[in-house]
């Protein structure tokens, strides 16, 4: 038994620190956090000082059990977590679960993963920081109590198993800001007037623009007629020295940021990559907002320049970080090695680590020297004068490693950084050609997930740790989509200047193109309209930012937490209070205006199964008509002649092949009715210009797709694409086909391999079944569990044993005792009879009918109403 025991949290980075340490030490991971908040109202004792209670959950309690007696045995714990606050109250939790001892306890902090850190970082032991404790406990409870008592809220008031939180609150609201000032953005159009030049060699071109725009084309095109036969001679030219210095090494926004704008990857992605690539001690710790770099950092890169690159191009530098909150004991993010240019691994982690070896190398290199040479045109006939301007890259220096992307989508085509040809002060130029093109002012950017974390470090919201869970959270709530959509086609006017004749030619572009963006839903804008309307201080970017600073003085120690969370909880309490009383019910209800044919208004609004166009009103004789909004559309800006236009689905075409074939909208979107079958209609695809010619390809398509690629078992094989990737169907079984299969060339043995481990899994899945009640005991991934219609629910302890069902006593087990065991945690289950789920296809294709559907069964967390006492049971 080894007399030191150190944990860390993940198995990765165990594995990597015992390779650097003796015999002496054995190293462990607590795999992450190893207790958390107990569920519902008794986690939190309000009334005592919000006091917690934790539970050691089902998955951790071996690791727990194995911690506990490592530790026992062991002369000396370390506690390794991170440092930074969720890295400290990991140890902190540690150091409670596992009834450690001060004496027999040493807490260690390392911003990289090599044994030279490692080794200092024994030698320097500390004690656990209460100051980082309470930082991370505070944020746990304030965003516990936030969730608890706005969720509730948004179930009565708006519709059930929604939920809300108090950092992607405000993610959402920056978004839907952002759309509403796009809708509301009224393009306003100019004319660019660009020349090209020759200076008397015709192979040298000299490219100019005027500086100023007309808003009118006739003054445009007087510009064009005045600059026939005109004269154009070099008026001024400048040439001076203009330098760019490298940007600071990375830290988790700006690196987030850049691999968004390089590599394409999300921030969730960017950060799982970072995450292996410290585990394996490639890189520093990846949660940080210091760009500062250490001493030894600064030498290894400076030998590194000198030997890769040569010594001029080493140039050393100090960054001070600009955030208040900013740890400069941090590091940036950094190679642990700058010596080691790439490293091993999949092409995900080659291509981030190059990223931040570049970026950090390149932040101590010289500046990048250039030329820079301005040109004005003199017109005879006009005032105005032309710009030409040309760069001359003199000495690369940094941009030999790297050049910073940018997020500007406001610039121009091209770059105004050409090289000019040789010119002289009061050279006469040659016109080739003059154009005047008509340029239409830009609504503003809609966010990627880059410039979304740009903007709430900016406003001083979140922290390293908080950006990607935030945004993957809003995505997975239903909130925010991330996609990319397809421009509309505009048209432009140009006037052409060439050989002293005056030409004019309407041409075509595509605009509003966007390419992963996200987008506010429906459902998202009404939830954020009600919390702008009765919780301002929640959805307040100063507000959320001055919280952000209160964390931050907890963690220093300037402040005492419980105070803070006093302060806030109490006023936030009454607001919960008396929006539960007097708000109204919000669905983000537009009048649109009146149905011509009957004469009822037309409301655009969120219904229970998403956004809707309805006529007429529930308290009128007449029931209301419904129909779908499609996903193009939205309820904050479809018009009245785009809501009346869905109402003519679904409709009747051609048969086919003697089925009756029609068009219309159903949950998952657009669909062609063949018979009994439902097919979807292509991405993006209007239902409304779909013909009977449309309609019989789509289902071609859809015959080709569905025809057999094999047989098993004297079955047919087919395969196919549905909401949740590639598939293929056998014997009525639909089986995802991983990644790891190329799935365009499944071989037999692919296909036979697949059916197996499905049918295998299939035959584990149920303990005991009742098909006409709904109900199942099945195995899942954390053990058994009761699934009672579309609902998943624990399976508690037996209570004869105060222990696990073990199998036997699952299988034994009558409805009677099931429905017994649901009615503790649903207690009203079976007031209403749960409806048939309705038979979908594969594709994912039904009828258009939710709009008017009710509700069947509601689920166990929508029975529970908001606290109305500030004091939470414990």
């Amino acid at each position: 038994m080894a007399k030191n025991l150190l944990i860390v949290e993940s198995p990765a980075k165990a594995k990597t620190i015992e390779g650097y340490l003796g015999k002496d030490f054995m190293v462990k991971s607590s795999y992450g956090h190893i207790r958390d908040l107990v569920k519902g109202d008794m986690a939190i004792d309000i009334s005592n000082n919000f006091t917690q209670t934790y539970e050691v959950p089902a998955d951790k309690k071996q690791v727990v059990a194995e911690l506990k007696k490592l530790a026992k045995n062991a002369e000396m714990v370390w506690l390794a977590s991170d440092e930074d606050r969720e890295g400290e109250a990991i140890s902190w939790h540690l150091f409670e679960t596992l009834n450690l001892k001060a004496e027999k306890t040493k807490r260690i902090v390392f911003h990289e993963i090599t044994k030279p850190a490692i080794l200092r970082a024994i030698e320097a032991p500390r004690t656990i920081d209460y100051n980082l404790v309470h930082a991370q406990q505070a944020r746990r409870v304030l965003d516990r109590l936030v969730g608890f008592e706005l969720s509730p809220v948004l179930w009565k008031k708006i519709k059930p198993s929604l939920s809300a939180g108090r950092v992607q609150s405000v993610a959402v609201r920056l978004i839907v800001d952002r759309e509403r000032e796009i809708n509301k953005f009224k393009p306003s159009a100019a004319f660019k007037i660009s020349a090209q030049f020759n200076n008397g060699n015709p192979k040298e071109i000299v490219r100019a623009e005027l500086p100023q725009r007309f808003s009118d084309e006739a003054d445009a095109a007087k510009f064009l007629q005045d600059c026939v036969n005109a004269n154009f001679k070099v008026a001024t030219l400048e040439t001076k020295p203009a330098k760019r210095n490298p940007a600071a090494p990375f830290t988790t926004s700006t690196l987030q940021q850049e691999a968004s704008r390089k590599l394409g990857y999300s921030v969730s992605r960017t950060m799982q990559i970072a995450q292996r690539l410290y585990e394996s001690g490639k890189i520093t710790y990846m949660r940080t907002d210091s760009v500062n770099l250490s001493e030894t950092a600064v030498q290894a890169a400076a030998k590194e320049i000198n030997s890769a690159f040569g010594e001029k191009y080493h140039q050393p530098r100090v960054y001070k970080t600009k955030s208040a909150g900013a740890q400069e004991a941090h590091e940036a993010i950094r190679p642990t090695y700058f010596d080691q240019h790439t490293v091993a691994g999949d092409s995900a982690e080659q291509r981030l680590y190059e990223l931040i070896w570049k970026r950090a190398i390149a932040s101590q290199m010289s500046e990048a020297q250039f030329e820079k040479t301005t040109a004005q045109i003199e017109v005879s006939s006009r005032p105005e004068r032309l710009i030409a301007e040309g760069e001359v890259l003199k000495f690369d220096g940094f941009l030999k490693v790297y050049l910073e992307s940018s997020d500007d989508e406001d610039a121009e085509d091209g770059s105004n950084n050409n090289m000019l040809p040789p010119l002289q002060k009061n050279q006469m130029l040659s016109l080739q050609q003059m154009n005047a093109i008509e340029r239409f002012s830009r609504p503003p950017a809609r966010y990627t997930e880059a410039s979304l974390v740009k903007k709430l470090e900016e406003l001083g919201i979140g922290r390293p740790s908080t950006y990607a869970p935030t945004i993957s959270t809003i995505q997975n709530r239903g909130y925010v989509v991330k996609e990319d959509r397809e421009g509309r086609q505009r048209t432009f006017n140009t006037i052409t200047l060439a050989n002293n004749e005056i030409s004019k030619q309407t041409k075509t572009e595509i605009t509003g193109a966007e390419k992963s963006k996200l987008f506010p839903t429906d459902i998202g804008e009404v939830v954020n309209d009600f919390l702008v309307e009765h919780f301002k201080d929640i959805v307040d970017f100063n507000f959320t930012a001055s919280v952000e600073k209160e964390f931050d003085e907890i963690a220093q120690g300037l402040k005492e937490w419980t105070n803070m969370l006093h302060a806030f909880y109490k006023p936030f309490h009454e607001e919960v209070q008396v929006t539960l009383d007097t708000a109204d019910r919000a669905n983000g209800e537009r009048l649109l205006g009146v149905d011509p044919d009957s004469g009822k208004n037309v409301y655009a609004k969120v219904g229970k199964f998403g956004p809707l166009v309805q006529i007429g009103q529930l308290d009128e004789e007449e029931k209301p008509r419904y129909a779908s909004i499609s996903k193009t559309q939205s309820v904050g800006t479809i018009t009245l002649e785009e809501a009346l236009e869905q109402f003519k689905l679904p409709f009747q075409l051609e048969d086919y092949e003697g089925k009756e074939v029609s068009v219309g909208v159903g949950r998952f979107g657009p669909y062609v009715k063949w018979g009994d079958s439902f097919i979807s209609v292509p991405k993006n695809e209007d239902p409304l210009t779909i013909d009977f010619e449309r309609a019989t390809e789509i289902i071609q398509e859809k015959i080709t797709a569905d025809a057999p690629v094999a047989e098993h078992e004297g079955m047919p094989v087919t395969k196919g694409t549905g909401r949740f990737g590639p598939f293929i169907k056998w014997n009525g079984l639909f089986i995802n086909v991983p990644r790891a299969y190329d799935f365009d060339n499944l071989s037999k043995k692919d296909i036979t391999e697949l059916i197996h481990k499905k049918v295998e899994k299939e035959a584990n899945r149920f303990i005991q079944q009742w098909t006409d009640e709904k109900i199942a005991i099945e195995n899942g991934r954390w053990g058994p569990f009761i699934r009672f219609g579309k609902d998943m629910l624990k399976l508690r302890k037996n209570p004869a044993s105060n222990d696990k069902y073990t199998p036997e006593e699952l299988a034994a087990l009558s409805l009677d005792d099931v429905k017994a065991l649901i009615k503790e945690q649903v207690p009203n289950a079976f007031e209403k009879k749960v409806k048939a789920t309705k038979k979908v296809t594969a594709d994912g294709a039904e009828p258009k009918k939710a709009a008017t559907k009710k509700a069947t069964t509601k689920k166990a967390a929508t029975k529970k109403a908001a606290p109305k006492k500030a004091v939470v049971k414990k």
